[in-house]
């Protein structure tokens, strides 16, 4: 290490804060010291309150040009409203809280003696209204963090594919920030490693989230400038249910050698005055005994859900058995979700200091559970297992790897989903698909055909024809206003269409069905109406 480095090691030895006429210097005393922008300079994406500098081990983790911020900065979070309050203050001798306050949000910074983390916290009462969104933003200089989740690394790229943020490699591979993305229930933290280092953002229960365990939104994007981590506490892309607010959005920055970070106490919390906390007595939980019915092949998740926030608990997999702890009081819709399928919902309601325990829930609501004549995929709720179901989430449908939209016929009996059947379909794509199928005199019956979606955008849905019978258009479902299909995410509103067949309408020997991609509007390729897949069949009336 050179002289500045130990320099700045030695400056870190001690913990506290300091100030000067430009910022606020919180030091660790284990090894970080950050500064946080006491005043605004005038200079866009530099704010008052955001942090301006982050030193960790002698490496400096912070473009000095912008700042890590809320949004795109503290005085640009609501229309016409730019002062911003920054104030800071030791709290005995182990804590210190910066307190940032712009509009109708709160901001805060905690630092616990001798711990490399950076304890944040986000409450507002409106939703910000400058971006619609609230998100905490850290920008790292790429040279000190420079590996990052692939799909989302835009170094190298030379076209752009779609809207200004999806972008294209020379060899036809697709990279954006959306391709960062995860179902919400499958990640703890986001972050980026160096060879000698990570920074983490660790995240809490993400009550004050929006759009459920299955919600998936960007994480990460690498630029030839910077590696930028964002946490995203409630975001209108793809977005099934109101944003919600009066939450304290909790989340910590973690620095450490590179390994993966592990949880985070937040429980001295609760001796900081910050606005909205609410400590363990003043919440509840909800506990069942089990699931039955279930299907062994997939696992179950519970979901909670109000105005106010959200919850979920992973089932137990022999037993179904899930316990939902920390749950604010109120009325809640819990929805059991096989994969992503809701099979049974009903209300509970949370007391706080109490539980509310439920016997074992008999699962009915499985579209499964009917015998069909034929079945293409199954009712789980994404796509997964058609052609390209596995890649939709990390790339955009144009990518040179992903499989030919248009597989052909599908056969029933010979042909699979996973080679015969795509997991989208879109108007000015592959608008028609066409299935057929083999019956016997015996088999000729009324049936009901069942057209399974998990999103849709630009309203399209799928028209089916059998033989020569023509059933009057579906309406459209409804679903979040903006990109899906090709930001990452399948992740909308599950729909299924029904549709009565008469058996007059159908023959012995082959029969012939046709989906097609109808809306009202109209786009190009990848941006003409269309939707995601869940399943297809046929099942007796």
């Amino acid at each position: 290490m050179g002289l500045a480095g130990s320099a700045a090691l030695a400056e870190a030895s001690s913990f506290g804060l300091s100030a000067d006429a430009n910022f606020y210097t919180i030091d660790t005393g284990a090894g970080l010291v950050f500064k946080i922008r006491r005043l605004d300079n005038g200079v866009s994406t530099q704010s008052a309150g955001d942090i301006a500098s982050m030193v960790y081990n002698g490496v400096q983790y912070q473009d000095q040009s912008r700042g890590s911020q809320v949004n795109s900065g503290f005085d640009f979070l609501y229309t016409g409203v730019s002062a911003v309050s920054v104030n800071a203050e030791a709290i005995g001798a182990d804590y210190i809280k910066v307190t940032v306050v712009a509009g109708n949000l709160t901001h805060y910074y905690i630092v616990k003696k001798g711990v490399n983390n950076i304890f944040m916290g986000t409450y507002f009462t409106s939703e910000p209204s400058t971006l619609g969104l609230a998100r905490f933003i850290l920008r790292v200089p790429i040279a000190a963090l420079p590996n990052g989740p692939v799909p989302s690394d835009l170094r190298g790229t030379t076209t752009t594919v779609e809207s200004g943020d999806v972008f294209g490699l020379p060899n036809g591979q697709t990279r954006s920030k959306h391709y960062s993305n995860l179902r919400l229930k499958d990640w703890q933290y986001i972050g980026a490693t160096s060879a000698s280092a990570g920074m983490w953002v660790v995240r809490d229960n993400n009550e004050g989230n929006s759009g459920g365990p299955f919600y998936r939104s960007l994480l990460n994007q690498a630029t030839a400038t910077n590696q930028e981590l964002t946490y995203i506490v409630n975001y209108g892309e793809a977005q099934t249910e109101t944003l919600r607010t009066n939450i304290l959005n909790s989340y910590t920055l973690v620095f450490n050698d590179g390994s993966a970070p592990g949880a985070v106490d937040t429980a001295f919390f609760s001796g900081l005055g910050l606005t909205g906390y609410v400590g363990p007595a003043g919440r509840g939980r909800v506990a069942g005994v089990g699931l039955t019915g279930r299907d062994a092949g997939y696992e179950y998740t519970v979901g909670f859900a109000n105005a106010t926030a959200q919850y979920w608990a992973k089932a137990d997999p022999a037993t179904g058995h899930f316990d939902s702890a920390g749950m604010l009081p109120g009325t809640y819709t819990m929805k059991v979700y096989k994969n992503e399928y809701a099979v049974d919902t009903r209300s509970v309601t949370v007391t706080a200091g109490g539980t509310v325990a439920l016997n074992t829930i008999a699962i009915a609501g499985d579209p499964s559970a009917a015998a069909p004549l034929w079945r293409i995929g199954d009712w789980d709720g994404t796509p997964a297992e058609f052609i390209n179901g596995d890649k939709v989430t990390t790339m955009h449908p144009s990518d040179v790897r992903m499989a030919s939209w248009s597989p052909g016929d599908y056969q029933v009996g010979t042909s699979n989903a996973a080679t015969g059947f795509p997991a989208y379909q879109w108007k000015n794509v592959n608008g028609t698909l066409t299935i057929k199928f083999n019956l016997t005199q015996s088999q000729i019956a009324d049936y009901q055909l069942r057209l399974g979606i998990t999103a849709a955008f630009a309203g399209g849905r799928p028209k089916p024809q059998v033989n020569g019978w023509i059933p009057a258009n579906p309406s459209p479902s409804t679903q979040p206003s903006t990109r899906t299909l090709t930001v990452g995410t399948y992740r909308g509103n599950n729909t299924m269409y029904t549709f009565s067949v008469p058996a007059s309408e159908l023959q012995v020997g082959q029969n012939v069905l046709t989906l097609t991609a109808i809306s009202g509007s109209s786009g190009v390729t990848y941006l003409s109406p269309g939707y995601a897949w869940d399943a297809v069949d046929m099942i007796k009336q």
